[in-house]
């Protein structure tokens, strides 16, 4: 009785592994289909943040408003209420983001440059404020949540440029 159990649940072990394995996997060729739309999220990102941080003159009034609102909506809650407040953020941006790619991919352009430039003033500001040890706070946000925007910008050029970049049989089978 015990054989038969510890087998079952070495099977279920076995087919969870494998399907995290598979999906990951699948994710990876996924993304690296994706390389020249990721480079090219990435460096406007990269370039837009910049822009962000030494320009901090655009739309002053419309980011400090943004980001009023923001602690506003943030005040009071403890770590996993936060937690679960900036994963739905993300979540909502980065689903925009891939979504309406399909209107030529003028939304993803939109999402990225509204993100690098918001994070760029925000730097801009807490640098000014804090000091540079400051953006040591901000560097847990770049781990998961900038590539996942950068990923899901990507997926959104890609869904919203297929129109223009593929023929016939490769039209279908790209999208």
């Amino acid at each position: 009785m015990n054989m038969v159990v510890k087998k079952k649940s070495e099977k279920k072990k076995s087919n969870f592994s494998e399907y995290i394995y598979g999906n990951f996997r699948d994710a990876v060729r996924d993304v690296r289909f994706l390389n020249s739309y990721i480079s090219f999220a990435t460096t406007l990102f990269i370039v837009v943040t910049l822009i962000g941080m030494f320009f901090p003159v655009f739309f002053k009034e419309q980011i400090i408003e943004l980001v009023k609102e923001i602690i506003a909506q943030t005040e009071g809650l403890g770590p996993v209420e936060l937690t679960r407040f900036i994963m739905a953020n993300n979540i909502k941006s980065s689903f925009f983001a891939m979504i309406f790619g399909v209107l030529f991919g003028l939304i993803p352009l939109g999402v990225i440059i509204v993100n690098a430039y918001v994070l760029g003033f925000v730097v801009n500001q807490s640098v000014a404020i804090e000091g540079p040890l400051i953006i040591w706070r901000l560097f847990p946000h770049g781990i998961f949540e900038i590539p996942a925007i950068l990923i899901s910008v990507a997926m959104g050029l890609r869904l919203g440029l297929f129109l223009f970049v593929y023929r016939g049989r490769k039209k279908v089978k790209s999208f």
